[in-house]
């Protein structure tokens, strides 16, 4: 029996459908992306997050991803050709097979066989320029992000808007990874199901006939009856699973709660165990979890109703084309090769159509993602908008100037008001006063991170003024990393290393400068004020802030350390703040800060 497909010139025919359909997928694509980031409030997230990557330029670089994506879809245009081909050459052996013609059946198993040979190096150049596509829009993204979040310190800053976001470094290891794999597949995943639907409602077409129903007569009723089995599951399903957006947003929010206390416990195991904190400690991360759970259950019963629902709908798609055409089949108006086409092209169509409703439980969470990596632009935008107290430069004098600083609390309360003094290069002032009469949230101001601050200031900036906080800061990496912080291990020579380390009494660590170990673990607290003052000594600033750099030292370790910055850098500034009067002699300048916004000043007498 003779072919009634003709294979002769499937290959120019192919190459040219895949040409005019990929130019019409791309036009497409670009007017329903514009529409939905412009009416769409998650279609302006994805633009916030994305614009900055796509955006072509002057350059052949940054024309590439675009290029690339177009690649994307040229390949997912391809895969759907050759899996219409495929059909044809299914129909033709099995046809053969009830004609019992071992001639033809040979031969469209050969062209069976050639068109998954093309399919399978399709699916190879799909998934390495997919994985590449990925990498890159991740490696991009994640970039900017985390430069955003450490842009104008907002990283520290956010902790002070109206609404700080819970666990960024979630949001930005996590969130960005799956943003970036989901868009992918929800944007190629569209477009494959939407040209599969027009390619095979074509095919069902063909293959379909009229249907009487109750007297009624529906002509073409397949594809008409697929088509309305499809919409109406797809309506009642988006209603079941409306609820799964919040539920998975609550879902990324409680497990990241849940981690950062796992966290948390583990950086301070030494004083939990110190505390036998061990109940306190085990019953809120219990609390924590709890939430967890209290919120899968309610993905689990939403999860039931949804999937079940969907699972439902495509086992009856199963045997749906069959009960519909077996008529037909057995009249002789179809064979066996169109039966088994026509359900095939039925099961694409279902599948097509079927891709949003399927996809409902994935863009919940994608929605979820969306808001909390926006969430995350928009504090560390309010952050960078929070007011800071004016600093000038004033690193080619040294010195700090202070006029007219007034520190408050959040509520308002005044902490200092209106501060003025003046320090000459190589001064040193000592910042005294009762708990809660603002000596951290003074020298926050002077750095220029607390919000709640008026008034100038005039001081050396940038690399030449260091702050120390009363527990020194242990980057990840060697000692020769922590030494030179906040410069990079390379400005440290291994003599300057050794050195400076026996000058703070660490001499038995000269051996280690090149380790790399959890530090901020391994020394005591003194040792880690100890490394401070080290980088006092190696960075040689012409300010130096201490916030109690020296309270888990001994009061002689304490005169030998100050004494040792004196010695080694006369023209440095000093800004200490203490509660030891032992500071008073290691210092110029007093300022003693006194309730209600008061303070007093003792300067030298010339």
């Amino acid at each position: 029996m003779p072919d009634t497909f003709d294979w002769s010139n499937q290959v120019a025919e192919s190459i040219w459908w895949i040409i005019w359909v990929t130019v019409v997928t791309w036009a497409g694509f670009a007017v329903v992306a514009w529409l939905l980031m412009r009416y769409t409030r998650w279609g302006r997230q994805f633009y916030r997050l994305s614009w900055f990557y796509f955006r072509p330029g002057r350059t052949w670089l940054s024309w590439r991803p675009l290029l690339t994506f177009a690649l994307m879809l040229l390949v997912s245009v391809a895969s759907v050709r050759i899996i219409v081909l495929s059909t044809y050459a299914s129909n033709g052996f099995y046809t053969a097979l009830q004609e019992q013609d071992p001639s033809a059946f040979l031969r469209n198993i050969g062209i069976f066989a050639i068109t998954a040979v093309i399919n399978v190096i399709r699916a190879m150049l799909s998934y390495y320029v997919t994985s590449f596509f990925v990498l890159r829009w991740r490696t991009g993204l994640n970039e900017r992000i985390l430069g955003d979040w450490i842009d104008g310190h907002a990283y520290y800053r956010g902790e002070f808007t109206n609404e700080p976001v819970d666990n960024p470094d979630q949001r930005i290891q996590e969130d960005i990874t799956s943003f970036v794999s989901r868009s992918q597949d929800l944007a190629v995943g569209a477009v494959n199901s939407v040209v599969s639907l027009v390619s095979f409602s074509i095919i069902l077409w063909n293959l379909s006939a009229p249907l009487s129903v109750f007297g009624f007569e529906i002509p073409r009723a397949l594809i008409f009856i697929t088509y309305l089995y499809v919409i109406i599951a797809t309506i009642i399903a988006f209603k079941i699973g409306h609820p799964l957006v919040r539920l998975n947003f609550l879902n990324e929010r409680f497990t990241a709660s849940y981690r950062y206390g796992l966290v948390r416990m583990r950086d301070n195991a030494e004083n939990i165990a110190l505390y036998r904190g061990e109940q306190v400690e085990r019953g809120t991360l219990l609390s924590r979890f709890g939430l967890i759970m209290g919120n899968y259950r309610q993905l689990i019963y939403r999860g039931v109703k949804f999937q079940g629902f969907n699972f439902a709908i495509t086992e009856a798609a199963i045997v749906f084309p069959l009960l519909v055409l077996a008529p037909r089949f057995f009249s002789g108006a179809i064979r066996l090769g169109d039966l088994t086409q026509a359900s095939a092209a039925f099961t694409n169509v279902h599948d097509s159509l079927s891709f949003f409703r399927n996809s409902y439980d994935d863009f919940a969470s994608y929605r979820a993602t969306l808001d909390r990596l926006t969430g995350l632009l928009d504090v560390n935008g309010e952050a960078r908008a929070l007011p800071i107290v004016p600093t000038e430069d004033s690193s080619s004098s040294g010195g700090v100037a202070i006029r007219g600083l007034t520190v408050s609390r959040p509520g308002g309360q005044a902490l200092v008001r209106d501060l003025s003094l003046d320090l000459e290069s190589g001064a040193a002032l000592v910042v005294h006063g009762g708990s809660g009469t603002g000596k951290t949230s003074l020298l926050r101001s002077l750095a220029g991170f607390w919000p709640y601050a008026t008034g100038s200031v005039r001081r050396p900036i940038d690399g030449e003024a260091l702050f120390l906080s009363q527990q020194p800061y242990m980057p990840f990496g060697t000692l020769r990393h922590a030494l030179a912080y906040p410069e990079g291990p390379e400005s440290v020579s291994d003599q300057r290393g050794r050195e400076v380390l026996q000058q703070v009494f660490l001499g038995h660590l000269v051996d280690s400068l090149d380790k790399e170990d959890a530090w901020w673990r391994i020394l005591s607290p003194g040792e880690q004020q100890r490394i401070g003052f080290a980088r006092i000594l190696i960075n040689r600033p012409s300010v130096a802030f201490l916030d109690e750099s020296t309270s888990s030292v001994d009061e002689g370790l304490e005169f030998a350390l100050y004494t040792l910055i004196r010695e080694q850098l006369p023209e440095t500034t000093l800004f200490s703040i203490g509660h030891r009067s032992t500071l008073n002699r290691l210092h110029t300048h007093h300022l003693e800060l006194l309730p209600d916004g008061q303070w007093n000043l003792e300067v030298p007498v010339h």
